[in-house]
């Protein structure tokens, strides 16, 4: 669950299913990196879809363990595996060390995919705020880079442009609860190494920058109509349009920044869950999302 500023109260692990905190190795000459694996291992002679989950925290905090549960219950809801990654933070590691962490267990991810249990050409990326951002991020670098399929993209309120809120001002309304102007430029900055909104950023640090959003997998983007992200997400997912990439937005009116974490037992926290699981759903059997 979501407190003021994006950061999770971290509730107990579920009696199930499993987790496994494991240290998996790092990209070449980088640290290790703790990842949290659930529900992994094979039930009977199929594979199942995997998730590979970035959390949330304003690039600067956080950690893996908070979502623990919140994985827990979605694995068993969808029968897949979840890998969560316990990436380094801003600012003690600036961009790309987080980028370098996640990319690390979506190899593992990939490599370990039969010992897991997990269908390789299954596998979709999924993060909310910050984790969000983290896994567009990805999804941008694994098309660099070639070597993994991904099935989809499941982002949730994801934070996605640096400018927001620094060099584009939004309305007062939008960001007025739970994570505004100020968080976000002191965020960015941080992972960023430069103020946010800088002419100059680091390549593949910022999505709503990269140019050309050809190619990324069949992406689902959820946000609130009063989030400080709206308008980037809406645009990320009209350029993700434009681009020939399969797309799903889903608006909902007067929702803030972690609305569904915050008050999940509201019908509008509920109808945001329920299209994020039909996203998930349909990622996990049809190629085209």
């Amino acid at each position: 669950m979501l407190r003021e500023g994006g950061q999770r109260y971290e509730r107990p692990f579920l009696a199930q299913p499993a987790v496994q905190q494991k240290r998996i190795p790092g990209l070449a000459g980088e640290p290790e990196v703790t990842v949290y694996v659930i529900n992994a291992g094979r039930q009977g002679d199929e594979s199942r879809p995997a998730i590979l989950h970035t959390h949330g925290g304003g690039y600067i905090l956080g950690r893996a363990q908070g979502s623990v549960a919140e994985m827990q219950a979605l694995a068993a809801k969808h029968n897949c595996v979840v890998v969560s990654v316990d990436y380094r933070l801003a600012p003690e590691t600036p961009f790309p060390g987080s980028l370098h962490d996640n990319y690390a267990g979506l190899q593992w991810l990939y490599d370990n995919a039969a010992e897991l249990g997990v269908d390789k050409h299954r596998i979709v990326l999924m993060g909310d705020s910050a984790g969000g951002g983290h896994a567009a991020m990805l999804a941008l670098e694994a098309r660099k880079r070639g070597d993994i399929p991904l099935r989809g993209q499941v982002l949730i309120y994801p934070m996605l442009d640096d400018r927001t809120g620094s060099t584009v001002p939004q309305p007062e309304w939008m960001g007025y609860l739970s994570w505004g102007p100020a968080e976000n430029v002191m965020g960015w900055s941080a992972l960023l190494g430069v103020p946010a909104g800088s002419e100059q950023v680091p390549e593949g640090a910022v999505p709503a920058r990269v140019k050309d959003l050809s190619g990324l997998p069949p992406t689902f983007i959820g946000v609130g109509s009063i989030d400080l992200f709206v308008n980037e997400d809406i645009e990320y997912a009209r350029r993700l349009l434009n681009a020939g990439v399969p797309t799903e937005l889903f608006v909902v009116p007067g929702g803030y920044h972690g609305f569904q974490a915050m008050q999940p037992e509201a019908e509008d926290a509920r109808r945001f869950q329920d299209a994020i699981d039909r996203a998930l759903e349909r990622a996990f059997v049809d190629p085209a999302f």
